[in-house]
């Protein structure tokens, strides 16, 4: 195994190496955060324009499932906060256990999500406005309400889904001691980007299950 405090071979230093890989990071998480931003925007604008339908679009959201996966999701937030300090201190088993924590807890929030999108579709509720429920409500912004909730919605899955295998090759890092001190950003890079998923859903939730 390759000694932990040597960098890579195009990398000066290991100070080196690390800030290009919070910088990267840095940056692509900017990008992701400006995705998210232009379509709570657009949710503004409809909301604006279709104030009632986005109010009935929310009274029929599933509010329960939406305020469980967001406990789930600040758990999780939490859980990997601390592999991420148990991997500095060398406690690589605490880490471990916390990193596998973590990964299920992003298990059961999409388990929880496919639950509500099986629900939506039985009520008749697709994207495009399709199905039974635009039949019996007709207004014009709940089409509008709908596609846009399983655009931000689907997108943030499969940022979910990104994050849990970051996270799983993290697991495996930490199981094979390839991260470990000095190496430990590595973890706190793959932290960052479960962070910003947990942010993102702190918007949506508000959005589409409460306002």
């Amino acid at each position: 195994m390759r000694d932990l405090a040597l960098p890579a071979g195009h990398f000066e230093d290991l100070a080196q190496q690390r800030h290009a890989a919070k910088l990267g990071i840095g940056v692509f998480l900017a990008s992701e955060a400006l995705l998210f931003a232009g379509l709570f925007a657009l949710f503004a604008a409809y909301q604006t324009e279709y104030p009632d339908a986005f109010h009935e679009g929310v009274l029929h959201n599933t509010k329960v499932l939406g305020s469980v996966n967001t406990g789930i999701l600040l758990l999780s937030s939490t859980l990997v906060a601390l592999s991420v300090h148990a991997a500095r201190l060398a406690r690589r088993r605490n880490a471990a256990v916390l990193l596998a924590l973590t990964i299920a807890l992003g298990l059961t929030f999409l388990t929880i999500k496919l639950v509500e999108y099986g629900t939506h579709f039985r009520e008749g509720i697709f994207p495009g406005g399709a199905g039974s429920f635009f039949t019996d409500h007709a207004d014009a912004g709940l089409p509008l309400f709908w596609t846009l909730y399983y655009v931000v919605t689907g997108l943030h899955a499969v940022h979910v889904t990104v994050g849990l295998t970051v996270l799983g090759f993290m697991l495996a890092g930490v199981l094979r001691g390839s991260i470990a001190p000095p190496v430990t950003y590595k973890l706190e890079i793959g932290a960052l980007y479960w962070h910003l998923v947990d942010v993102i859903w702190i918007f949506v939730w508000p959005l589409f299950y409460l306002a």
